[in-house]
């Protein structure tokens, strides 16, 4: 250890222009993973929209070229490029090499009143974590252009030609050196970008994907555009795309009141889920915040407020509770104001306080008007949330019942449930499989010490289609949940959860899948925290085993066992596993169960949203749209036993 006095000045780092930035990316991107790398896209995107919503932009287009290049390009005002009188350099190289440098912190005369891109960082640590990066800029009539590697310019802002139009194109190519993989993915790109061009209204956003094209011309199958005169509204229905919706067209509401304005619009499904999306300054506050707590409160009393002046709901009968008014919803409420505060560089959390009270005051006002003139939806929205109070109430006895049960059965443990021996939840593992001959192979297969087996019976309960008092009344679920430990619904606590690891394992045929995609319902929908914790896996028992003499290979799909084949040219057999039961306990330990040879994938969800869609469709009442999708999938399906 060092001495106290060998500690002065020479240990004091200074890190000049963009070097904190690729020292320490996670603080400006979130991180240097696959969400990392795209947020590069929104900060150019963000800029762009910025000059949108101050009114001087309409058409933004995002191109994804060849060597992982990407191009932005906006027809707003064009960054500046005359000399800044602080830095002595053009403002375009000021905003593109200096942190917190933009048109956002202005006092009086600001470049933007509202802005997205609170910090100015932005294009700087775009810049900053780029091998290269390109900036043009149309203004004036005349077209300027600048380059830089690792965020350094490679030579001063050039005059390049005439323009007759305006605006900025930065052109960049993430760092290999600090990005493991810079692939962007076409989807991601456009369920972010539809999401920008329903929050702005009259905004045209365009993607192309160029990668795979000789040439540099769109190609129109590879292009999509997006434009809603609906705004947040239009944004409702497509979340609801899969949904029966009671009230349609949506609701909505806005109002401004001290330079911040507030939009709200909604809409009520016979869905089970809540579905509330919250924006500041059209970023996507994933966490929530004040303007979310404002909504909630609002919308809570101006139901009940509306329930009781038109006597659907009396006295004896109590008062709805947040979640019955939210049971079903679907909303967006989306602020903008001149001086968000955000947690942290990815802004996931408004936490404006004056923001909480302007936006309770928006819904109160405009939710309760618009049930007045709106009776009939109005009426159908109550039952709805009188029907969840009632089954609200049912739920919590039998829920109580179900702990009550557990607690006097020893701890919560369901009979059918082979415990491990471990009481350490962090080394822990709980496979949940189907029947019992797969349990009983996966019970004498596995390590006792820390890997726990429940059987399930048959297919669960699909929860898409059943209130908690419904789920509670399932045996196969019940025991799932006290399995489990965590509790469910109201009194659901994470920190309890037994097992770090729970692993579903079910065989590969079409009854396989299905309980599977079952199990992911239930824990999609009313165990969220454990796949965003990285809790949730699906364990991969091999298709075939190869057998030649006494070499026995398996595979785990028909590449692997045409690769297998090959090698063994002549003189073996092939063994095709219908279940897991057909497996040795040996087997299924070597294959599937042993950590250091199993394959396990882990269940996550990159787009909430697009799986919330996913799963309404798939395990839905609406028939038409799952039967589109199968018909449209169907010749990718291989292998599908029947």
């Amino acid at each position: 250890m060092a001495a106290e006095s060998d500690y002065s000045a020479k240990n004091i780092t200074v890190l000049e222009g963009l070097e904190p930035v690729r020292r320490r990316p996670g603080m400006y991107i979130g991180g240097t993973g696959i969400e990392g790398l795209h947020h590069l896209i929104w900060e150019v995107v963000d800029n762009a929209i910025d000059e949108a919503m101050a009114g001087f932009c309409d058409h933004v287009t995002v191109s994804l070229l060849s060597d992982n290049k990407v191009s932005i390009t906006d027809n707003g005002r064009g960054i500046p490029v005359d000399i800044h009188k602080q830095t002595g350099k053009s403002a375009l190289e000021t905003v593109l090499t200096v942190l917190h440098a933009g048109g956002k912190f202005g006092e009086g005369d600001s470049a933007y009143k509202v802005s997205g891109g609170l910090h100015g960082v932005g294009v700087s640590v775009v810049n900053a974590l780029s091998t290269w990066v390109k900036a043009e800029v149309h203004k004036d009539g005349k077209a300027y252009a600048q380059e830089y590697s690792r965020g350094v310019p490679k030579g001063p802002v050039k005059e390049i030609g005439t323009a007759t139009d305006k605006g900025t194109t930065i052109t960049f190519i993430p760092d290999e050196e600090i990005f493991p993989n810079t692939e962007f993915s076409l989807d991601t790109i456009i369920n972010h970008l539809r999401q920008q061009a329903y929050l702005t209204k009259g905004i045209k956003i365009s993607i192309c994907d160029l990668r795979k094209s000789e040439s540099q011309e769109p190609d129109p199958k590879k292009c999509y555009a997006f434009y809603f005169e609906g705004g947040i509204s239009s944004f409702v229905r497509y979340v609801n795309k899969y949904k029966n919706s009671l009230n349609d067209p949506p609701a909505y509401f806005e109002k401004e009141i001290n330079g911040i304005k507030v939009e709200v619009s909604l809409a009520y499904t016979d869905d089970f889920n809540e579905h509330v999306l919250t924006f500041a300054n059209n970023i996507h506050t994933t966490e929530g915040g004040t303007h979310l707590t404002g909504f909630r409160s609002a919308l809570t009393r101006a139901v009940n407020d509306y329930a009781k002046k038109s006597e659907m709901i009396k006295g004896s009968d109590g008062t709805l509770s947040g979640d019955d008014t939210r049971e079903g919803l679907t909303a967006i409420i989306s602020v903008k104001l001149p001086d968000p505060q955000f947690e942290g560089q990815t802004k996931a959390k408004l936490g404006n306080p004056e923001i909480k009270n302007i936006v309770e005051q928006t819904t109160l006002e405009g939710l309760g008007f618009w049930l007045e003139e709106n009776p009939a939806d109005a009426r159908k929205i109550v039952e709805k949330c009188s029907l969840s109070l009632r089954a609200r109430l049912a739920a919590r006895a039998a829920r109580e019942t179900v702990i009550r049960k557990g607690a006097l059965e020893g701890m919560t443990l369901p009979g059918k449930l082979a415990d491990c021996s471990s009481r350490d939840a962090k080394k822990t593992e709980l496979y949940i499989v189907e029947g019992d001959s797969a349990a009983g192979s996966a019970k004498q297969g596995r390590d006792r010490n820390f890997q726990a087996i429940l059987p399930l019976r048959g297919k669960i309960l699909n929860v898409e289609r059943a209130r908690l008092d419904k789920m509670l009344a399932s045996d196969e679920i019940k025991n799932l949940i006290v399995a489990l430990g965590t509790s469910i619904g109201e009194t659901i606590n994470i920190a309890k959860l037994r097992y770090h690891r729970i692993i579903i394992m079910t065989d590969a045929d079409v009854d396989g899948s299905h309980i599977r995609t079952l199990l992911l319902t239930l824990f999609y929908r009313h165990f969220p925290d454990l796949i965003k914790n990285g809790n949730l896996y699906i364990a991969q028992p091999p298709l075939y085993a190869i057998i030649k003499g006494k070499a026995k290979e398996f595979a785990y799909n028909d590449d692997q066992k045409d690769q297998v084949t090959k090698k063994m040219v002549s003189g073996y057999t092939i063994q095709r596993y219908k279940g897991l039961g057909e497996m040795n306990p040996d087997q299924l330990w070597e294959t599937t169960m042993n950590p250091e040879h199993r394959v396990l994938l882990e269940v996550t969800i990159q787009d909430a949203q697009k799986a919330d869609g996913i799963f309404s469709m798939l395990m839905g009442d609406e028939v038409a749209p799952r039967k589109k999708f199968i018909q449209t999938h169907a010749k990718n399906v291989k292998n599908l036993d029947v």
